[in-house]
């Protein structure tokens, strides 16, 4: 996954320019500039927080993308040393998402957050998809063509919306800004009024040599179509990428049930 150009997407659909994001986390465009290109280093926890609530998105969404620790886990273990112990014993047993999920589940049963205020929850991706809008292992030769077939996947779920609209739309928004996110994952996206969100999901059989911001081969499509932009779009943007971090197209390649591809993002989703 590409950091830079996560950030990049989710700014373009924001409606930020790169001088607006860059004088909103009080650092200069050209150095914004550098990170969304790749061409400096990860920005740090506290500055990639900025960036993410200028971005309206939860900061744990790109410090997980980037693999980083949220400065308010480095706190939590300035104040409570002895918390260290408990991610040690955490990383010794090696726990899978699912079983993090379920101790997640006993602290919010014995030991509950009184949240400050409505917290928007993080969308899961396999709650957008259906089998029937999985194209798994197509042979194409171009984007544009799977962005056909995940097109008329869509339009079959959205009454009065034609597969042409949806393309032309698809494609409209991609010749704005790429929405290529790194490893292998590219997140094409429409706004149709009164559409429902959902996605359909495309592997290739032969990954595609495009401008990728990673120079990682395409190998994934998630395509996304929604009735309004905002803060639940933007979310769902960074979840994708955050899978992509995850490897979500290498785990997808070779699979060719739509049960195999959503048993993938149930166990990569469990601690959303």
């Amino acid at each position: 996954m590409h950091l830079g150009a996560t950030i990049r997407l989710l700014r373009v659909d924001a409606g930020l320019s790169l001088r607006d994001l860059a004088r909103r986390i009080g650092v200069s465009s050209a150095y914004l500039s550098r990170v969304e290109n790749g061409l400096d280093a990860v920005p740090t926890p506290e500055r990639l927080a900025a960036i993410a609530r200028e971005l309206d998105v939860p900061p744990t969404l790109l410090m997980d993308a980037a693999h980083r620790v949220s400065p308010f886990v480095a706190h939590y273990l300035e104040q409570v040393p002895g918390a260290s112990m408990l991610f040690l014993e955490l990383a010794r047993r090696n726990l899978s998402g699912p079983q993090l999920a379920r101790v997640r589940e006993f602290l919010d049963t014995e030991f509950p957050v009184r949240a400050s205020g409505q917290e928007t929850p993080i969308p899961a991706l396999a709650s957008l998809l259906a089998p029937e809008r999985m194209v798994l292992r197509l042979t194409c030769t171009a984007l544009e063509d799977a962005l056909d077939v995940a097109a008329g996947r869509l339009a079959a779920a959205c009454p009065g919306v034609s597969a042409l609209r949806l393309v032309t739309e698809l494609k409209r928004r991609e010749a704005e800004a790429s929405s290529m996110v790194g490893g292998g994952v590219v997140v094409p996206h429409a706004f149709i009024e009164h559409t429902t969100p959902l996605a359909a999901l495309v592997t290739l059989a032969k990954p595609l040599t495009a401008e990728t911001p990673d120079r990682v081969p395409l190998q994934l499509l998630v395509v996304l179509v929604g009735g309004e932009r905002g803060r639940a779009h933007l979310m769902r943007l960074a979840h994708v990428a955050r899978l992509a971090s995850h490897g979500l197209a290498e785990r997808l390649a070779n699979e060719d049930q739509p049960q195999q591809v959503l048993a993938h993002l149930t166990e990569l989703e469990a601690l959303r």
